[in-house]
């Protein structure tokens, strides 16, 4: 398992102070009020201040001072250490535990690799089948098992083949 979970893009700058505007990939954008420090571009920075509004985030980091410094941090990923995260309920995974790993039919049959993970209303997996990228969305009846611990996502085959942009 990663050290570092990425729970945010920094879209730009927001105001002349430092403050940034996120894209949360998190269920809301109120989960980043959760954390105290963030680290981007292998820098940790400590939150100073965070605020939820339209589904962004915006955060003030200690050390980012004005726009310019903001402006730098454009298009990074947010991340934070894994022991910082909240303790997620049974049914549920941290989508940097389920990035590679394997897709496979109820059946057993193994159709490729998990590559990326879109967060959505129902969110959108992207899978790599025999050198190809397949998007398909986590639709019901699509995904009968999340295994993250196993590396294993299984599909139920008619349903996947329905909805998957082959």
């Amino acid at each position: 398992m990663q050290k570092y979970l990425t729970v945010a893009t920094v879209l730009k700058p927001q105001g002349i102070r430092g403050e940034i505007k996120v894209m949360p990939q998190t269920d809301s954008a109120e989960d980043l009020k959760n954390f105290s420090s963030v680290v981007i571009e292998g820098t940790e920075y400590k939150i100073l201040a965070c605020r939820a509004g339209g589904g962004f985030a915006y955060l003030t980091l200690r050390g980012i001072a004005d726009r310019n410094a903001a402006e730098l941090l454009r298009g990074k990923e947010v991340l934070v250490d894994r022991d910082e995260a909240p303790e997620l309920p049974e049914d549920r995974v941290y989508i940097a535990d389920v990035i590679g790993c394997k897709l496979v039919t109820e059946e057993g049959g193994e159709l490729g690799e998990i590559t990326a993970i879109t967060p959505a209303r129902t969110d959108i997996y992207t899978a790599l089948i025999a050198g190809k990228e397949v998007m398909f969305p986590a639709a019901d009846g699509v995904i009968s098992n999340i295994d993250a611990e196993g590396g294993k996502v299984t599909v139920n085959k008619k349903r996947f083949e329905e909805v998957a942009l082959l």
